[in-house]
């Protein structure tokens, strides 16, 4: 099977190839600069240089393709609306060259947030909160399973941890702690926020383009929810900084992330697919001093 993966060079995408790749797939990456193209064809896999803008160029190999996994996304809050409607050009122009052929269309999105309750794969994205922020790209893509593409969706927790994190929800938050010097929790600290081990989610995608139905959504859920007290307990043994409550006020953003009480479950992905997750755990990654170190 030949797999083109946008954001191929990226956190998952890497993961993800690497996957593919040892299963005996040919891979074909996007990258928006020759550095990126270079971390690609490192990987075993090919390369073309584009970005979200080059709809001819990303139709064209996904066409090519047997299955598409989309990972790419450029958070730029200043010109959000705008990076939303060129993904729904985009994958309207991808319904109307891969109708009816079949062809897995595979995207991230990510778990919803419903304070306090376990969020399924049957729950729909709050399109006013942090987690919904791109649920018409969400909704898009899964339209396509209408027109005879094999789309689903893999909806991402709020933190893909593991060896070499440097740009995710974690690293962000031990850096946060050390501006403020504070390992911060808010409120009691029994919030909690699912997790899932990058090996683990790597493994998710690889077996949603082969073989998740059409329409589904899938959870890269290796944990339910971890309470945002043991973590800062954690960063706090590691880092010296004492762990306390702190308002949310003083985190800006991220306040209400750190504060949301968000588990979600994976019972129907482990069903769908096969997928169990056996990676470490998130206290474990923390214990091991890839955020602190």
């Amino acid at each position: 099977m030949h797999v083109f993966i946008t954001g191929a060079s990226g956190w998952i995408g890497t993961a993800l190839t690497r996957e593919l790749l040892a299963a005996g797939h040919t891979v074909t990456g996007l990258a928006r600069s020759e550095a990126s193209a270079e971390k690609i064809r490192a990987l075993g896999a090919g390369a073309v240089l584009g970005d979200m803008h080059d709809h001819d160029l990303i139709v064209a190999e996904a066409a090519k393709a047997d299955a598409t996994a989309h990972l790419a996304f450029t958070l730029d809050f200043a010109a959000f609306d705008e990076t939303i409607e060129n993904e729904l050009q985009l994958i309207a122009k991808l319904d109307g060259a891969l109708a009816g052929s079949g062809k897995a269309v595979i995207a991230a999105s990510g778990t919803p947030i419903l304070e306090g309750r376990l969020a399924t794969e049957a729950d729909h994205l709050d399109p006013a909160g942090p987690a919904g922020a791109r649920v018409k790209t969400a909704n898009a893509v899964l339209a396509l399973s209408e027109n005879g593409i094999r789309s689903a969706l893999v909806r991402m927790p709020r933190t893909v941890h593991g060896e070499g994190d440097r740009n995710g929800l974690i690293a962000a938050l031990v850096g946060l702690d050390r501006q403020l010097g504070t390992a911060a929790y808010v409120g009691d600290g029994s919030n909690r926020w699912p997790a899932v081990h990058i090996s683990d989610a790597g493994r998710l995608f690889f077996l949603a383009i082969e073989k998740a139905p059409a329409g589904a959504v899938l959870h890269a859920v290796g944990e339910e929810g971890v309470p945002m007290r043991d973590v800062a307990e954690v960063i706090s043994r590691k880092t010296g900084l004492p762990a306390a409550a702190v308002d949310p006020a003083q985190l800006g953003v991220f306040g209400a992330l750190l504060g949301g009480d968000q588990p979600a479950a994976n019972t129907v992905t482990r069903q769908l697919v096969g997928w169990e997750p056996t990676g470490p755990t998130l206290l474990e990654d923390l214990e091991a001093g890839y955020y602190t170190s």
